[in-house]
Formats: structure tokens, C-alpha cells, sequence
């Protein structure tokens, strides 16, 4: 019996390792990029949502509309697929048209963003050093009525 124990017991301690290695993982949304991974850029044009979703929109409105004592979000998401999959094509049409809208959007800005990436770092840099050149001159001002006050300060000892 005890040489099955100890084969049962490590097999224990590694689900263990294995359940700290999960909440590990929890702090992965933290505020620093995973290894290997650059950080999201703000500026980079989100992607287009898909027909089901812009199908989803007009859904959730007339959805809650009816049934206003529902706070489940799983109800409202339920309801719509099932809704989504009874449609035909031809009624799921609109939906498509404006997701394709929608992406070709989203194309066309993504192509704007990676041209600027292109140019870009200059681009940004010259952006930053104006906006840096105005800060310094914002801080001599502001350096100035500050020498004031010191000198009151002295004033008042």
C-alpha cells in the first residue's frame, strides 16, 4: 500500500504545481506586455465587428425593450444566436452588408495607420519634441512666478 500512496502523491503535488501555475497566469492582464509581445499601440483602428455582432446590436435594443426585468447578459446572448441561426440568408443580408461596410472601413484606416507607422517614428518624435518645446517654455514661466514666491517665503522667516 505504501508504495502505491507514493506514487499517488506526487501525481497530487503536481496537480498542485499545476493549479498555482493557473493563478500564475492570472496576472497576465497586469500593466506589463507578456515577454515576446509588444504593447498594444492605442492608435492602431480597432477591427470591424462581424455580422453576428452588428446583428447583436440591433438585437440587445429590442431585446431589453421586451424584456426589461432581465439583467442576465447570458439570456440576452442566448436569445440572439438562437434567433441568429433561425434567420435565413436572406434576412441576415443587411447584417452582412454592414459588416462588410464596416470592414472595408477598417481596411482602409489600417492601411492609413501602417503608412504612418511607416513614416511614422519621425512623425512622432517631431510631434513630441513641439509639444516638448512648449512644455520647457511653459516650465521657464512658470519657473519665474515661482522664484517669486520663494522669495516671499524668505520674506515671512
Amino acid at each position: 500500500m505504501k508504495g502505491g500512496k507514493s506514487k499517488n502523491e506526487p501525481k497530487r503535488s503536481d496537480a498542485k504545481l499545476a493549479v498555482n501555475k493557473k493563478g500564475g497566469a492570472a496576472t497576465k492582464g497586469g500593466k506589463k506586455p507578456a515577454k515576446g509581445k509588444a504593447a498594444k499601440d492605442p492608435n492602431k483602428p480597432k477591427r470591424p465587428a462581424s455580422a453576428f455582432f452588428v446583428f447583436m446590436e440591433e438585437f440587445r435594443k429590442q431585446f431589453n425593450k421586451e424584456n426589461p426585468d432581465n439583467k442576465a447578459v447570458s439570456a440576452v446572448g442566448k436569445a440572439a444566436g438562437a434567433k441568429w441561426k433561425s434567420m435565413s440568408d436572406a434576412e441576415k443580408a443587411p447584417f452582412v452588408a454592414k459588416a462588410e461596410k464596416r470592414k472595408v472601413e477598417y481596411e482602409k484606416n489600417m492601411k492609413a495607420y501602417n503608412k504612418r507607422q511607416a513614416e511614422g517614428t519621425n512623425a512622432a518624435e517631431e510631434e513630441e519634441s513641439e509639444k516638448s518645446v512648449s512644455e520647457v517654455h511653459d516650465e521657464d514661466e512658470g519657473d519665474e512666478e515661482g522664484s517669486d514666491e520663494d522669495d516671499d517665503d524668505d520674506d515671512d522667516e
